[in-house]
């Protein structure tokens, strides 16, 4: 069947819609994106303003027309952290169920983790072993850990990328002091953390999906995303850890010049790179590897095994 995956996420508003049957790897058919960043468009009490409002039902909208015009089976639309943490969250999915009649699933952190390292079990196997897998999202950091498809420990903070931008480097390019202090802010978080997953020993693989991490493995060097899905792509810690001051002194207009990163990302780029650094060191991680599949792939995946065999 085809289905869509409708992501309200806090940067992005991202339609995905695949051809997919239980048992068989999901085939992207289409993908249609529109950056939305709810992340940066909460007031001073956590609500999603009247504008912000409006430009989601906007972008919903379109998305539905795209998933009707590629003929969409089952639409599977759901929330992350931007809409979960809103003040008025309950006002504003109602709005996007009145006015466009979709029903938004909102995942909590504690999903979100579990459906992404659901993707990347499946896209590495079992033969990957323990997994530590990362994901820098706009809004908060997923970490899960484990051996099976249900990992054994699963944790979301609020470290997302464009979260962190817009509350602690408001300058272009920030000033060092704020760097400074987002820096111990990122490291006091994550190190409350490692002791749930360092008591079941050290991973056998790490791996990292979202874009902020794709972004920086490839200034660091690694392939293309034209050089296709299968490519083996790296993140060495000692490579971000030399590109952590660089990305500090630039604007974001110049690390849109850097290879890989998009317009839209640029000037998230560096707060996500404190994430991800903080979380390689505190976790002990000297390379981690890109997985394709996230969030979404995760979302697809659940739904085929609950329809089981035909």
């Amino acid at each position: 069947m085809r289905l869509g995956v409708l992501d309200v996420g806090s940067n992005t508003v991202h339609l995905l819609v695949v051809d997919a049957h239980p048992g068989a790897r999901p085939l992207p058919a289409h993908s249609h994106k529109a950056e939305l960043r709810l992340a940066e468009l909460l007031d001073g009490d956590g609500a999603i303003g009247p504008d912000g409002v409006d430009r989601l039902i906007a972008v919903v909208h379109d998305a539905l027309q795209a998933a009707e015009d590629k003929g969409v089976e089952e639409l599977l639309p759901f929330a992350t952290s931007a809409v979960r943490e809103a003040t008025n969250a309950d006002d504003v999915l109602t709005r996007v169920q009145t006015e466009t009649g979709v029903r938004l699933q909102v995942l909590t952190g504690a999903e979100e983790a579990r459906l992404t390292f659901l993707a990347a079990r499946r896209w590495f196997g079992w033969s990957a072993g323990k997994l530590l897998v990362l994901d820098i999202g706009g809004g908060s950091l997923e970490i899960a850990y484990g051996i099976d498809e249900e990992p054994d420990a699963a944790a979301s903070l609020p470290l997302g990328a464009g979260r962190l931008t817009s509350a602690w480097l408001p300058g272009d390019p920030p000033a060092s002091d704020d760097v400074r202090a987002l820096r111990r802010h990122v490291r006091a978080e994550i190190a409350r953390t490692v002791g749930e997953f360092s008591r079941f020993g050290a991973p056998d693989h790490v791996v990292a999906t979202s874009k902020t991490f794709r972004q920086l493995a490839r200034i660091g060097g690694a392939a293309r995303s034209a050089e296709g899905l299968y490519v083996q792509r790296e993140l060495k810690r000692q490579s971000l850890e030399a590109w952590v001051p660089r990305l500090a002194g630039m604007t974001a207009e110049e690390r849109q010049e850097l290879p890989g990163v998009s317009d839209g990302r640029a000037g998230q780029l560096l707060a996500g790179a404190l994430v991800a650094e903080a979380a390689m060191d505190l976790f002990g991680v000297e390379t981690l590897e890109i997985c394709p599949w996230a969030l979404r792939e995760g979302i697809i995946l659940r739904r085929l095994d609950h329809m089981g065999p035909v």
